[in-house]
């Protein structure tokens, strides 16, 4: 099976893809790992340091549409080198002129955006290779990229703290520039990509209800992962007072165990099947979250269940993209912006909802309960629609996915 997956399409895009989706991911996710260094030189407020670290994550979700169509009517390779040289001019202004007010740092962010919307270009490049059996692992491989965040959160508080917190943006740039080289080398267009699609064809596939679940259930698990891993730097600084180069190795470690799962997500969901395996993994997210939210006393006992509910929402994630291709064969590139763009939505609402709570509150709980309600809410939704779809996709579809 493995040889046969790696002779029906191109392992050169494919890792081209992953590398561009990696590095991108990490420089999106930049100012998370940075926020208590940054907040702590503007003089932030909880709630201004979750609006920075949000403003990416928001901006990507937006420029994830715009990259789709580019993808569509240039193509995924051209739409994804304009990506990288706009977020190497940002950060090289960003080390250039530097960072001194809030409104910088939302500037910034406004422009690291065009890295997460690498997700509209590395997904359809590598999918539109791969046949319908092996696209669980393609996208499961490709969409890995988000493990870019690992890096960031390991590196990116020591680097601050050894050079100053300005001064990653000049770091970040030489693996950029190496990456940059790789995928316009080694990034190849499939033949026969689809047609591209107009307006009409987004408007089109928001008129089907099929659209808004799969939205829905990857804000959950994206956003979810998204969300947790730019909060989790404040959150482990906030609550057990770690410093932040610390704070950096736990939220790696719970970023890496989702970024692992997503590979693995997809290749359970070729085996399994997508729903089955989203059932469990909305299950153990939900269960892991409401219980951090219990005032734990050990930042241990916390780290544990964190890294539980990322390995759960990193497989969802991998799980949710083995199911499109089976339902969006003809419009995966729409449904990949579109999807996409709900998870990066997802990712906002969680951290600047959860800065806002613990602003208003002083605590975590309410955000981490309300987030693990929105889990429950996805299972009973993934439920419901279960039979529908089992009738509705056709033998081949239900087949492939094992619904």
């Amino acid at each position: 099976m493995q040889t046969s997956f790696w002779k029906a399409g191109h392992a050169p895009t494919l890792f081209a893809a992953f590398l561009y989706f990696d590095l991108s991911f990490m420089v999106w996710y930049v100012l998370g790992p940075l926020a208590v260094q940054i907040a702590t030189d503007l003089e932030l407020s909880t709630q201004q340091r979750a609006l920075m670290v949000a403003t990416p994550i928001l901006s990507g979700a937006v420029l994830r549409f715009l990259m789709g169509l580019l993808a569509d009517r240039w193509s995924p390779k051209a739409a994804g080198i304009l990506g990288q040289v706009v977020v190497i001019c940002a950060l090289s202004g960003a080390w250039q002129l530097g960072i001194q007010t809030l409104e910088h740092a939302l500037l910034l962010g406004v422009l690291l955006g065009m890295a997460g919307a690498s997700f509209a270009v590395a997904l359809p490049l590598a999918s539109q290779w791969y046949p319908p059996q092996h696209q669980g692992k393609a996208m499961g491989i490709a969409g890995a990229g988000n493990s870019g965040t690992v890096l960031t959160a390991l590196f990116a508080p020591g680097i601050a703290a050894a050079f100053g917190w300005q001064n990653v943006f000049g770091f970040a740039l030489i693996p950029l520039l190496a990456t940059l080289l790789v995928f316009a080398l080694f990034a190849r267009n499939a033949p026969g990509c689809p047609a591209p699609k107009s307006l009409a064809d987004y408007l089109k596939a928001l008129g089907d209800r099929d659209s808004w679940w799969f939205m829905f259930f990857y804000s959950v698990t994206f956003g979810g992962f998204l969300g947790l891993a730019s909060t989790l730097p404040g959150y482990f600084n906030d609550q057990y007072g770690l410093d932040p180069v610390k704070a950096g190795y736990y939220t790696a470690a719970c970023v890496f165990a989702g970024s692992l799962m997503r590979p693995m997500g997809g290749a359970l969901a070729d085996r399994i099947g997508g729903i089955r395996s989203l059932l469990v993994m909305y299950t153990v997210a939900s269960i892991c979250i409401a219980a951090v939210g219990f005032h734990l006393s050990s930042a241990v006992a916390a780290l544990s269940l964190f890294v539980a509910a990322m390995l759960s929402l990193g497989a969802g994630n991998g799980a949710v993209f083995q199911l499109v291709p089976q339902r969006f064969r003809q419009t995966i590139g729409v449904m990949t912006g579109l999807i996409g763009m709900a998870g990066g939505i997802g990712g906002f609402c969680l951290t600047a909802g959860l800065g806002a709570i613990k602003q208003s509150t002083g605590d975590y709980q309410i955000g981490l309960w309300l987030f693990a309600s929105l889990g429950v809410l996805a299972w009973f939704g993934l439920h419901a629609v279960k039979a529908r779809w089992r009738t509705t996709w056709g033998c081949a579809a239900v087949t492939a996915a094992r619904v």
